[in-house]
């Protein structure tokens, strides 16, 4: 008899900022695969219960949710801690919990420095230090939401591409220390959705007809990233996967 189970079945996945965007298509992705989710979010309430409430409709008990601000440091611990207590395991750690909004030079201060450092670079960090020890008994995997912009910064958003550029040295870092048992990667996406700060059309065709591809990718190209990283990469720790289209090689 053949056995229908998806691979991914039971395991758990903690997403962080996973109530919208990518971070919802994430979760939507994950859990299609059968895998159990952790949902943490900040100030999204409304979306998260949304959520959660659209999975559990598809298969019940398997999502939760945890509220915390990811720049108090002092509560990483327990949001691992929640994660892993609410299926006795952990398999998954997503780093994908992210801020972003210009910092031209002359206006950035001491403030913005710690809010966009703090959630693109300094969480994911106590993340992955907090979660090792579980994520290695089950031999799972870490995958950290980068940019192209890591290794191209983008004009007028200092902070942010020196902060991105901070998580894909993490990546490789952390790839280093829990080796064996955990695997580290990252995507580093491209033109997939459109910041949340209004861009305007020829903008927007600007940036598409540096790909190569000459179209915007969707939350889904990210999505099938992700899986190839979690099921089907065994073999692959510390990449960085470009799902931009070409972009980033087109100058």
């Amino acid at each position: 008899m053949q056995d229908n189970t998806p691979p991914l079945a039971d395991k758990v996945a903690l997403i962080t900022g996973g109530a919208h965007r990518i971070g919802a298509a994430l979760a939507r992705g994950l859990h299609r695969q059968g895998m159990n989710v952790v949902i943490h979010y900040h100030a999204s309430r409304g979306a998260a219960l949304a959520l959660q409430h659209e999975l559990n409709q598809q298969r019940e008990g398997s999502v939760v949710l945890i509220q915390a601000d990811l720049t108090e440091t002092s509560k990483i611990s327990a949001i691992i801690k929640q994660a892993r207590e609410a299926w006795g395991r952990l398999d998954v750690l997503i780093n994908n919990a992210s801020t972003f909004y210009p910092t031209e030079i002359g206006t950035a201060d001491e403030r913005c420095w710690d809010d966009l450092v703090g959630t693109n670079l300094k969480a994911p960090f106590f993340l992955c230090q907090a979660a090792a020890p579980h994520l290695a008994r089950w031999r799972g995997s870490i995958i950290n939401l980068a940019d192209i912009h890591a290794l191209r910064p983008l004009k007028g958003y200092p902070v942010y591409s020196i902060a991105k550029a901070g998580l894909v040295m993490l990546t490789k870092a952390m790839a280093c220390e829990l080796g064996p048992n955990v695997r580290v990667n990252a995507v580093a996406p491209g033109a997939i959705l459109w910041p949340e700060q209004e861009l305007d059309e020829v903008a927007k065709q600007r940036i598409i007809s540096r790909t190569f591809l000459k179209r915007q990718g969707s939350p889904e190209d990210v999505v099938r990233a992700v899986i190839y990283l979690i099921r089907d990469a065994d073999y692959v720790s510390g990449e960085i996967l470009t799902v931009d289209g070409g972009r980033s090689i087109n100058s």
